[in-house]
């Protein structure tokens, strides 16, 4: 099973860099919108549609929706930015929302029958994936390399990967045994750790490469890096709260050795709205 993951974790790795530096903005919309659309077949699973027809039904007002979205924010393939106080307007939304998730999750399972409504987990998919489909693409339109997508999704893969780490090797404390039995606080600290660490070479990176940040630019990505490690927190109890809900171990099978797209993404999906808010506020006009 390691090797699996390992082999998958490469071949994900390769095809995630070539699609984010080599395709145009707008391609690159269509592509991340494509995987918006699976991951959104694996949330009819949490909502428990049963029959083929309701979870194509639901696919379908996600294809309106993205189709909307996609026409609302100016993406053509001659664009050179999105619609700023439309893009603005989405993330805070999806802010909102996950803030909202944070509050409901402290309060599981006292609060399980609210999970349960399939009407609310249909929104919810809603505002986990349109949101996360923003901010990646306006990243890709801040900065047409894609480098500022690479740094987001590697901030969030160093804090999965300093919670693994630490949690096999120092995890006594349970973080939220009705959710995840198996995450620590342990694991929190050393994947804010990591992230920390990955962050700082980053931002070292940005500023001796691409633009002169200010002290105070500095301060604010570095603080960034504890709300990225936040928010990965709550992203990967929100998906485990639903498939514990649904008796389910992943949320599909897409990726051998790792389950189903949201299982990779979950963490991903709850910070890129606050990252992306925070980025566009730090580096007002500087890109």
């Amino acid at each position: 099973m390691l090797k699996q993951r390992i082999i998958t974790a490469l071949a994900l790795l390769a095809a995630l860099t070539l699609t984010t530096t080599q395709l145009a903005p707008f391609y690159f919309a269509i592509v991340v919108g494509t995987l918006l659309l699976l991951a959104a077949v694996e949330w009819s699973n949490f909502i428990d549609l049963g029959s083929f027809k309701s979870k194509l039904g639901y696919l379908l007002s996600l294809v309106v929706l993205l189709s909307g979205t996609f026409l609302m924010l100016g993406i053509t393939p001659s664009s050179k930015s999105l619609e700023q106080d439309r893009v603005l307007t989405i993330l805070l939304l999806g802010v909102l929302f996950w803030l909202l998730m944070f509050l409901l999750l402290r309060h599981y399972p006292e609060n399980q029958g609210s999970w349960n409504n399939k009407s609310k987990i249909a929104l919810m998919g809603v505002f986990v994936l349109i949101p996360a489909w923003v901010g990646l693409v306006q990243l890709k339109y801040l900065l047409d390399s894609g480098l500022l997508v690479l740094a987001l999704i590697l901030l969030t893969s160093s804090v999965d990967i300093g919670a693994y780490f630490a949690g096999v090797s120092f995890g006594n404390s349970k973080l939220a045994p009705h959710i995840s039995p198996k995450k620590s606080w342990e694991g929190v600290w050393g994947g804010t750790l990591l992230c920390l660490v990955v962050s700082i070479f980053l931002i070292w990176t940005l500023n001796n490469s691409i633009l002169a940040l200010s002290v105070v630019q500095i301060t604010l990505l570095v603080l960034l890096s504890f709300l990225v490690s936040i928010g990965s927190v709550v992203g990967d109890l929100f998906e485990s709260m639903l498939k514990r809900n649904k008796n389910l171990k992943d949320s599909g099978k897409l990726l051998p050795g790792h389950g189903g797209l949201l299982d990779r993404t979950d963490s991903l999906m709850a910070v890129t709205p606050f990252f992306v808010l925070v980025l566009m506020f730090v580096l007002d006009g500087a890109l």
